[in-house]
């Protein structure tokens, strides 16, 4: 049952934007019935001012509303002022608690369970040692001692879900190396929440279609699971992709959105690892967004992904003419490639980017001499399944050019060499 809620929004400089915090708020269940925003320096006790804070409470008793979302970290004094000004019974939520209450709601897996666990500790074990640094004393939260018990209870409990994380089995080195020997190349999707990744994996993926997402008025539907529920899963998605006859493992990892409270970017790095671990990394970012907020969210990302070969996609391209688009491109950082532009739900820009993507994997080339055989049929066949044969001719003996990454190419040649070894023994070479 979702709750009438008002938002509450403040930036220091300009006029705040709401469409993130209001789709946050929508995706954790809440019906939007008002939002009040100002533009000014932070106020000490509210965040936002003592007028605009009686302006939201008066908002709440004509819209008989439940809930406020303030669009800023509160700290704790700043929280129990609002509680204090508003009417009984109605729940303050700051930006970190709204993204941490959808957080727990998508929880599905034992680690996503845990890893929000951890961020809602670590948050209170912050909220609980800044209380303590102050000398007044909030809602009977103790002010004294504060390395004391109150605590000590927190940092065990951080303590107790962490080495329940650690003992969670993972994908090590050893799994990863071994999908590498078997020809598959590791392709990570990364960027904000919205900009288009869930749809892009279904036009990737072997076993996906963009109808899976399911359809809408507006064309394909990145109004379905992905604008209307930001954060629909915290797990990394992974599908097999075929591209230009190379085998990718291609990875949707956890959406960033502004501001993305860093209790939660720590707990949930591990989730990362797909994009660090990488051999490319497909860097999504909105075209349609404004072009100094794409810039900000390119280079946040950046910061994330680690330093492998990126391929920036400059998604919803079709949504801005040729002028904007040319903006947006020399906006982004130096240290990026030429961005493909995208349409993700259309298709357009699709091939360039799967050529863009495997000029980026790690690749070898190598052109092998067999003799005809069922061994070196056996071998022609283990090529097809491991890399890319670009050309097999069967005269007097098997020619065959293979595509792959170094080592699956290095297992070739030795594979090669026993097929030729065998031959020559039966006399066959």
């Amino acid at each position: 049952m979702s709750r009438r809620t008002v938002l509450a929004a403040r930036t220091t400089d300009e006029r705040p934007d709401t469409n993130e915090i209001r789709a946050l708020a929508e995706s954790a269940g809440h019906e939007v019935v008002a939002e009040h925003t100002q533009t000014r320096p932070e106020d000490a006790t509210f965040d936002l001012g003592r007028g605009k804070v009686d302006e939201v409470a008066e908002s709440i008793r004509e819209h008989d509303a439940r809930l406020v979302v303030v669009d800023n970290e509160l700290t704790p004094s700043q929280f129990f002022a609002w509680t204090d000004r508003l009417p009984d019974g109605v729940e303050v939520r700051d930006r970190f608690r709204l993204v941490l209450d959808i957080f727990e709601a998508r929880a599905s897996t034992r680690r996503a369970t845990l890893q929000v666990e951890l961020a809602r500790l670590q948050h209170e074990l912050h909220r609980r040692r800044e209380v303590q640094g102050r000398d007044t004393e909030y809602k009977g939260f103790p002010t004294h001692d504060p390395e004391g018990e109150w605590i000590r209870e927190v940092k065990l409990r951080i303590d107790r879900v962490q080495n329940r994380l650690d003992e969670l089995p993972e994908e090590g080195d050893e799994n990863r190396a071994r999908k590498h020997d078997a020809g598959f190349d590791f392709v990570a999707l990364a960027g904000y929440t919205n900009a288009g990744k869930s749809t892009l994996l279904h036009r990737l993926a072997d076993d996906l279609s963009l109808e899976d997402l399911g359809t809408g008025p507006n064309d394909l539907a990145e109004t379905v699971n992905v604008e209307d529920r930001l954060f629909e899963t915290l797990d990394t998605t992974t599908r097999r992709c075929t591209v230009d006859g190379r085998r990718l493992l291609v990875s949707d990892t956890v959406g960033f959105i502004r501001d993305l409270p860093h209790d939660l970017v720590e707990a949930f790095r591990s989730t990362l690892v797909e994009a660090r671990e990488a051999d490319v990394v497909v860097l999504v970012a909105d075209a349609s967004k404004p072009v100094d907020a794409l810039r900000e969210r390119v280079r946040t990302v950046l910061d994330e992904v680690g330093d492998g070969p990126v391929v920036p996609v400059l998604n919803k391209a079709d949504r801005v003419d040729d002028t904007d688009l040319e903006r947006t491109r020399a906006a982004l950082p130096d240290a990026l490639d030429e961005p493909v532009a995208l349409s993700a739900t259309k298709g357009a820009g699709f091939d360039d980017l799967c050529e863009r993507v495997v000029a980026a994997l790690p690749t070898e080339t190598a052109t092998f001499e067999l003799p005809h055989g069922d061994e070196t049929m056996g071998f022609v066949a283990w090529c097809h399944d491991h890399g890319a044969v670009d050309a097999v001719e069967y005269g007097d003996r098997v020619s065959l050019e293979l595509r792959a990454r170094p080592s699956v190419v290095e297992q070739a040649r030795a594979r090669a060499t026993d097929v030729t070894d065998g031959a020559g023994a039966d006399g066959r070479a």
